[in-house]
């Protein structure tokens, strides 16, 4: 049985995407950037943005009777790869124990204001 997830962002509804998807045990979040959406605003910090990315993600995964020390999988897409190092205090603030496969990419992102862009898939709690 699948559960979609939703976060009430502007961007879910006009590209057609839930923020997480339930399928069983497994949870898959969708890539969530930096922005804050109960007003819409994201910091110019990447570090920041990071911050904000993960206690979406975490709100998400609540959602979806997981956490994330359930996280088995990220990936992080920033468009600057020279900014990672700057997220490497907040990463290990969250995942330090947890330590999930990851990988991290370069590329554009829809936003110029986007610094990172993260998804992650875990499992039920």
């Amino acid at each position: 049985m699948k559960k979609l997830i939703s976060s009430g962002s502007e961007f879910e509804k006009n590209v057609a995407y839930s923020r997480a998807v339930v399928h069983g045990d497994l949870v898959f979040v969708s890539g969530t950037t930096g922005f804050d959406y109960t007003d819409m605003t994201i910091s110019e910090d990447v570090a920041e943005q990071t911050e904000q990315c993960l206690q979406n993600i975490e709100k998400a995964l609540s959602k979806a009777e997981s956490s994330l020390k359930d996280v088995v999988k990220v990936t992080y897409i920033l468009p600057n790869k020279l900014d990672f190092e700057k997220c490497w205090p907040v990463l290990r603030k969250y995942f330090n124990e947890v330590r999930p496969a990851a990988t991290m990419m370069e590329a554009g992102l829809l936003d110029e204001r986007m610094k990172i862009e993260i998804e992650v898939m875990a499992i039920k709690a």
